[in-house]
């Protein structure tokens, strides 16, 4: 197997974790995944780089669900740091799977991806009106925290928030959406 082919494999089962409904949210939003996927997460805040370990540890979960030895993802995959789209969808799992996980109303998952996606004011970014230049500032604005301090703007929009979201690591942000929404 090549590096490109895994890559793309990779690229399309993140894909299928957080986009299985695309015709109920009226086109396509496959660019937007590919240019979430080509920027670089970084972490502002130090406690924020679990963020970015968890993005990373989605990589063997790929390859353990999908059968590819750790040592072809860790050659192949494992060469960049995570990307904003690794750490998302790997926070919309860990947030569904350690939190708010209820077998009444499903996996979840997909919910909690596009809830970061409509926080960060990408939803309009079909493929056939989609911008790069929109999405690399909005995804830049979340990195560096340069948003509302209720979350408008990065990846959580709280209504009640308990302080300045921008202060606030990833991790306790999705726990205060998650507290407001469930």
């Amino acid at each position: 197997m090549t590096e490109n082919l895994l890559r793309k494999k990779y690229f399309l089962w993140m894909c299928q974790i957080v986009d299985t409904n695309v015709k109920t949210r009226g086109g396509s939003y496959r660019s937007l995944l590919e240019e979430l996927n080509s920027i670089d997460f970084y972490a502002v805040l130090p406690m924020d780089e679990n963020r970015a370990d968890d993005g990373i540890e989605l990589r063997y979960r790929f390859g353990r669900d999908c059968g590819y030895p750790a040592s072809a993802i860790a050659s192949m995959l494992d060469v960049r740091p995570c990307s904003v789209l690794e750490m998302m969808v790997a926070l919309a799992l860990r947030g569904e799977h350690h939190v708010a996980e209820d077998t009444i109303y499903g996996d979840r998952t997909e919910k909690w991806f596009w809830s970061m996606i409509k926080s960060m004011a990408l939803t309009d970014q079909y493929d056939d009106v989609f911008d790069p230049v929109i999405v690399r500032d909005s995804v830049h604005r979340m990195l560096e925290r340069n948003y509302a301090a209720n979350g408008r703007g990065g990846l959580f929009t709280l209504k009640n928030p308990r302080e300045d979201l921008r202060y606030v690591e990833i991790w306790y942000q999705m726990m205060w959406y998650l507290n407001e929404v469930l």
